[in-house]
């Protein structure tokens, strides 16, 4: 198997003009962890927003603001400013074996799938090992015939 066979490939992403607010209103409208970002001409990955990074970063805002001006402090934050720039990222061909090493070895929540220019197609999660670890079981425990 490959990462595309199990990766996301219908996402929600921000462009590099977007802010704080942006991020924090999507991850709670589409319950997501990871968002990447994009340059909105090329289509190029540029960054990616993980939720720790998110989270520390409202946090600080609603201690030194309080949360009355949360929403306008979110606001002033450039999302470059919060996301990770020099992220790894990993090819759609590549084994699903050696990723699933990966992210044990490394702790990752996910990764983000380019192509060989660099843009974005997909992004691969934990979670979405976990999805094929359920259907690989429930495979297993189907009765034979």
């Amino acid at each position: 198997m490959q990462v595309k066979d199990i990766m996301t490939t219908d996402l929600h992403t921000l462009s590099e003009t977007a802010t704080l607010q942006d991020a924090h209103n999507m991850s709670r409208e589409y319950g997501i962890r990871h968002i990447p970002v994009v340059d909105s001409e090329t289509g190029k990955l540029r960054s990616v927003v993980t939720q720790k990074a998110l989270i520390s970063k409202v946090m600080r805002l609603a201690r030194i603001y309080g949360e009355e001006e949360l929403p306008e402090q979110e606001k002033a934050v450039p999302i470059q400013e919060v996301a990770i720039a020099d992220c790894d990222t990993i090819g759609p061909e590549h084994p699903l074996l050696d990723m699933a090493e990966y992210f044990l070895a490394h702790k990752h929540g996910c990764l983000p799938v380019v192509d060989e220019r660099g843009a974005l197609q997909g992004i691969i999660t934990s979670s979405d090992f976990v999805k094929l670890a359920i259907t690989l079981l429930k495979h297993q425990a189907a009765p034979e015939f």
